[in-house]
């Protein structure tokens, strides 16, 4: 049986070798993948060249050749959560992301994707996320809906040129002051997808404020100045206020290995605001999620 089809088109610069196909190339470099499982994409248009045009099964391998290919997955679990599109124009769209939901295709996740679903909705295969959020958190995202425009926005992101604001329910923290800049140095831990305090000059910074006071739970704002891999989450976690429903933080919970999600208990994080300076207008843009954390 045939996988569903998925708009989260990949690329592939084919590597050195001495195939005599792109199909034996394909089968080579993912060896996870049958040559059965290629052998039907190719027969559904779902091997493409440079230009979007099906390659044939028999299309010659060659070094370096700009293959485009989808991510499919058998029996892909649908995410009962829907997202929202809370502004698009012929540069920009603003969605706010439901938790549980990736932005991006990986792992397991195809079409049940923020970039598979908004591509499809919009029939716009060139739609490209500017930045990212966890999968766990939710809120909003900034995609680029013009290529010709894409880079100027990307440059506010890895110039630090716009201000993001979330939210965040975690434990009380009565014996520290507030606001403060939290800084901390971040190194990869073991599994491989989490993080870990290290030692070092810090490479991650959030300020950090309090919103909201219920008794043994606050509500904070959290204003990183970085954008490392799980900043929020670690850094909530080493203060000793893991953020609330975290699967990771401060300790992994053994299901989350096995990807077995709580749709009752999701993380309690929220991507609130964005805030920039638009690069093409000069206009100062902001834009707030709809979505609220509950206690």
């Amino acid at each position: 049986m045939s996988a569903p089809a998925s708009n989260a088109r990949s690329t592939l610069h084919l590597p050195q070798g001495d195939w005599p196909t792109v199909l034996d190339c394909l089968c080579a470099h993912f060896p996870a993948i049958d040559r059965d499982t290629w052998l039907d994409r190719f027969a559904r248009g779902r091997v493409l060249d440079a230009s979007g045009r099906p390659l044939e099964v028999a299309h010659p391998y060659q070094v370096g050749l700009k293959v485009h290919y989808f991510r499919e997955v058998l029996d892909e679990k649908p995410i009962p959560f829907e997202e929202q599109v809370l502004h698009l124009d012929e540069h920009l769209l603003v969605a706010d992301k439901p938790h549980f939901l990736p932005v991006m295709p990986a792992g397991e996740y195809v079409n049940e994707t923020l970039l598979a679903r908004l591509s499809t909705r919009l029939g716009n295969p060139d739609l490209v996320p500017i930045h990212r959020i966890d999968r766990l958190t939710a809120g909003l995202v900034l995609f680029s809906t013009n290529s010709e425009s894409r880079g100027r926005y990307q440059a506010l992101f890895r110039e630090r040129r716009i201000d993001k604001r979330y939210e965040a329910i975690c434990p009380a923290l009565p014996d520290l002051d507030f606001p403060r800049q939290e800084r901390l140095h971040m190194v990869e831990g073991e599994p491989f997808f989490l993080m870990k305090r290290g030692d070092g000059e810090p490479n991650s910074e959030t300020r950090i404020e309090v919103l909201e006071r219920r008794g043994e739970l606050w509500r904070y704002a959290l204003y990183p100045v970085t954008g490392r891999k799980h900043q929020l989450r670690l850094q909530m976690a080493t203060l000793g206020a893991g953020i609330c429903n975290d699967p990771f933080y401060p300790e992994l919970i053994e299901r989350a290995r096995r990807d077995q999600d709580d749709y009752r208990r999701p993380l309690k994080l929220l991507a609130r605001g964005l805030a920039f300076r638009d690069p093409l207008t000069g206009e100062l843009r902001h834009f707030e999620s709809r979505l609220r954390l509950d206690w």
